[in-house]
């Protein structure tokens, strides 16, 4: 099959591999810049359900290095962490807007927040599907593409009519320990696989709430068991970057069309997970008793302004990509 392409859409395209490694190093201060801002929306996704860090990769062209990064930081520790540093750097700033500003936002204007990421995400989208532009979509691919729109809405069905309530972070025992160290894990997972949230797998099993609650000095104080959670589920996304990572990247080695299909559903699925989710039902609930018309067309022109925004984005970054 004859490929027309214009646009880089390999791994060797968009991060360069020499002598078996890739090239990790920044062109300059803007690209530095773009690393931080992955960073942000890293950070950000485990606060807003449906924002994804790797979405936000690939529409920068570091989906591939990242992964590198966090697969051989061990062998190559000095290579990948300075790669990693803006990007680290910037999820804390994520973690701790998210935490202080856009969660206060959202706990005023629910559906206007949430609808101005989702617009971010939509707007980006082409910027995903880019990676199988020229591909030939068979039956196959395109099963593996109505799959991955369907893992996310699942998980976040699940999580709105299995979830059995919040759970509590007091008087843990042993095997609660490990479950924090898989909730790490699959944490993890969701910060490399574009599509999964963060937000609905912790709602799913009720910690997502107490977690973002225990995020208090006065709590710590009368409950510093819970500097124990916090480490195992460090621990545990730890171990997953280290290994999805490696695993991700022998993906998209071997079957790269295949996998991107598949992304491209998980995308496109987070985005209707955004309105499709506990926080979100109760929302709508709370509509039922007093309908705010007003948030409502607030959501609408700012998912449209969140929409023209991204896609400007991702239309100058084809254009200096080339």
């Amino acid at each position: 099959m004859q490929d027309n392409r214009t646009e880089p859409n390999t791994a060797e395209e968009q991060a360069p591999v020499q002598d078996g490694e890739m090239s990790l190093a920044y062109a300059d201060k803007k690209e530095v810049a773009k690393g931080g801002v992955l960073g942000l929306f890293i950070g950000l996704a485990i606060i807003v359900p449906g924002v994804s860090g790797s979405a936000v990769a690939i529409i920068f062209r570091l989906y591939e290095k990242l992964l590198y990064a966090f697969g051989n930081i061990i062998k190559q520790f000095k290579k990948c962490i300075r790669f990693l540093v803006p990007i680290l750097i910037g999820a804390v700033i994520g973690l701790i807007v998210g935490f202080l500003g856009v969660q206060a936002l959202i706990n005023i204007i629910p559906f206007a927040i949430v609808a101005l990421f989702a617009g971010l995400m939509l707007g980006a989208f082409p910027a995903v599907t880019d990676q199988i532009k020229g591909e030939k979509i068979t039956v196959p691919r395109a099963a593996l593409f109505l799959i991955g729109l369907a893992v996310p809405i699942a998980f976040s069905a699940i999580s709105c009519n299995i979830a059995t309530g919040d759970a509590v972070l007091e008087n843990a025992q042993w095997y609660h320990y490990i479950l924090f160290l898989v909730l790490g894990y699959v944490v993890a997972i969701t910060q490399l696989v574009p599509g999964l949230s963060a937000t609905a797998i912790l709602m799913m099993f009720g910690y997502f709430t107490p977690l973002v609650n225990s995020i208090s000095i006065t709590y710590w104080g009368t409950n510093p068991s819970v500097f124990i959670i916090y480490a195992c589920l460090a621990v545990g996304f730890i171990a997953g970057l280290l290994t999805v990572s490696k695993g991700m990247s022998k993906l998209l080695e071997k079957r790269r069309a295949p996998t991107f299909f598949t992304v491209a559903g998980m995308s496109l699925g987070s985005i209707i997970t955004m309105f499709y989710n506990t926080d979100m039902l109760g929302v709508y609930s709370g509509w039922g008793v007093g309908f705010m018309w007003w948030e409502l067309v607030l959501g609408i022109v700012l998912f449209i302004g969140g929409v023209a925004a991204a896609y400007f984005f991702v239309r100058y970054e084809r254009k200096h990509s080339k």
